[in-house]
């Protein structure tokens, strides 16, 4: 199998210049892994095909955050030993979303540290009033809503009635000696450390809003992920980590794609435009029987002609340089939760083979199989938007036929380019009542305190917080861009960018066909007036959902 036992380190790298802009998805969907919101915030960036679920813990008081949850699920679906395949990312390198999840993992660890050692200081020594104290807390966000911010009338009542006794037992108790000492300081330990915790919590919380920051305004500190580097052969965990990421990008490459029916080719998202050509096999000299040639032949005079499409007449900016490839599209079902990719002697690190391609393209047009398509991409607006135009060639009989269809990929949720707010109060002067002033609040609340306190101890073993406190199901077949993908038609210059991409591509894929039947003694003549029709139909500036056949 090509993903089992195969070592995805290219070895020496040189950086990729055409990818150096391609940034602003790449660093949107990253900064989720720092963000510390609500979990139930992803839900927003649900679109119509794909959907994220969060699965509930068994204890509101130790449910994750957004960037917590987020980077867990991310980790594991794309890190994971028994990983099921991922669908391509256009427009982003997803390895180094996931070395952003794995930093933010990172610096929480570090905090957790922290947080567990005075846990167990202040808090398993005197574990009496630890379980009191996250009784309450438990109470009062079950009470208040776990995803309420202010606490309710009657959970800051409980929370005065507790202090109230606590200070009772402070100046008055029913008997002496060291239980009525332990007692005491059983109380009012858990307040000492979470007044250390919080200060632990409040550096951690500036450190990762400040990477958010960054990502979003276009740079920021890169992810550092030193347990991803060996230091020498023994460190077996460390070399799986490298070789998965290693694989992440390796699939990312890989030059077989999936049709899901009415939701597309999965990753470059839905058929929006189709134009096809179709026309007889007729020789030019009466009599006479035309060339031999192959669909591989007229596909790869298109191939050749795309490579060009960045010159033009006239020196008025026009098309980027393109991407064109050969794909492999393999057909499964509308909701299936999983897809495998092709394998065996013809597959080598998720590549499909050049000859393979070749037999594909000449013979599996008809019937079962994959199919062969020509593919020019242009991912444009800081990798916002992806344009995929697809070219398929059969020839069934005497009749040759030559299909463009336009799939476009638009920005990601705008959930995910928010940058952070500062957390910030008005309240009135003291002498100049009339007016107000904004004061900066601490950015981690009592409650959040708490929460990562009590969560920090089980940071260990990730499995038991997920039982605990619940986590994210990412949706299934995952890729990390398609699942949070918005459609580019809500957007105007998108919208034009992705239908005035249709018409040159079809009309130098219909050029580059003529040209080969024409070399090889076929009457172009219908295929001219067909590409003239053709060409007239792709005029209609009306995006459609082109496969939703009304049937």
């Amino acid at each position: 199998m090509a993903s089992d036992g195969f070592d995805f380190s290219p070895g020496a790298q040189v950086p990729l210049t055409g990818a150096a802009g391609q940034t602003a998805a790449t660093h949107a969907l990253a900064s989720a892994a720092y963000r510390d919101g609500p979990v139930a915030e992803i839900l927003k960036a649900n679109n119509e095909w794909h959907t994220s679920v969060v699965k509930p813990g068994k204890f509101s008081l130790f449910e994750p955050n957004l960037g917590e949850a987020f980077s867990r699920a991310v980790q594991t679906r794309t890190l994971g030993g028994a990983r099921k395949a991922l669908i391509q990312s256009f427009g982003t390198e997803p390895q180094s979303i996931v070395e952003h999840c794995l930093a933010a993992t990172g610096i929480r660890k570090e905090r957790d540290t922290k947080l567990t050692g005075i846990t167990v200081l202040f808090g398993l020594v005197f574990l009496p009033g630890l379980l009191l104290w996250m009784a309450v807390f438990q109470l009062r966000r079950t009470l208040a809503g776990a995803q309420n911010k202010s606490a309710g009338a009657l959970g800051t009542l409980l929370l005065v009635a507790v202090g109230g006794l606590i200070a009772l037992f402070l100046f008055k108790l029913p008997f002496g000696g060291f239980w009525a000492l332990y007692l005491r300081v059983m109380l009012v330990a858990p307040i000492v450390g979470w007044m250390l915790a919080k200060r632990v919590c409040e550096a951690t919380a500036k450190d990762m809003r400040a990477r958010w920051d960054a990502l979003l305004a276009g740079g920021g500190i890169g992810a550092k992920v030193p347990e991803a580097v060996p230091g020498h052969p023994n460190e077996t965990a460390r070399e799986q980590l490298r070789q998965g990421l290693e694989k992440l990008t390796a699939e990312q490459q890989s030059n077989s794609v999936f049709y899901a029916g009415p939701k597309g080719i999965l990753g470059m998202g839905t058929r929006w435009g189709s134009w096809q050509m179709a026309e007889e096999l007729v020789s030019k000299e009466p009599g006479k029987d035309i060339n031999q040639f192959r669909s591989w032949d007229v596909v790869r005079a298109i191939h050749d002609k795309m490579k060009m499409l960045e010159r033009g007449p006239l020196n008025s900016g026009g098309f980027p340089k393109p991407s064109v490839k050969h794909w492999i599209v393999s057909p499964v079902g509308e909701n299936a939760k999983e897809v495998a990719r092709p394998e065996g002697q013809d597959v080598e690190a998720f590549q499909v083979k050049g000859h393979e391609i070749q037999r594909i393209c000449n013979h599996q047009q008809f019937g079962g199989g994959n199919r062969h398509y020509l593919g020019v991409q242009f991912t444009l607006w800081d990798g916002q938007l992806v344009i995929t135009m697809m070219i398929t060639v059969t020839v069934l009989h005497e009749t040759l036929r030559i299909e463009v269809t336009g799939h476009a990929l638009g920005p990601v949720h705008p959930l995910f380019t928010t940058k952070p707010a500062p957390k910030t109060v008005t309240v009135s002067k003291t002498v100049r009542f009339w007016e107000t002033v904004d004061r900066h609040l601490p950015l981690v609340e009592t409650r959040e305190v708490v929460r990562l306190a009590v969560r920090a101890p089980f940071t260990w073993y990730p499995p038991l917080l997920d039982f605990l406190g619940g986590k994210l199901v990412l949706p299934e077949p995952f890729g990390l861009r398609h699942a949070w993908a918005d459609q580019p038609w809500r957007h105007r210059f998108m919208a034009d960018d992705a239908m005035r991409a249709a018409t040159p591509v079809l009309r130098v894929a219909h050029a580059a066909a003529i040209r080969v039947l024409e070399e090889n003694g076929v009457d172009t003549d219908r295929f001219g007036n067909r590409s003239m029709v053709v060409s007239s139909f792709v005029q209609d500036p009306t995006p459609r959902k082109a496969d939703l056949y009304d049937a």
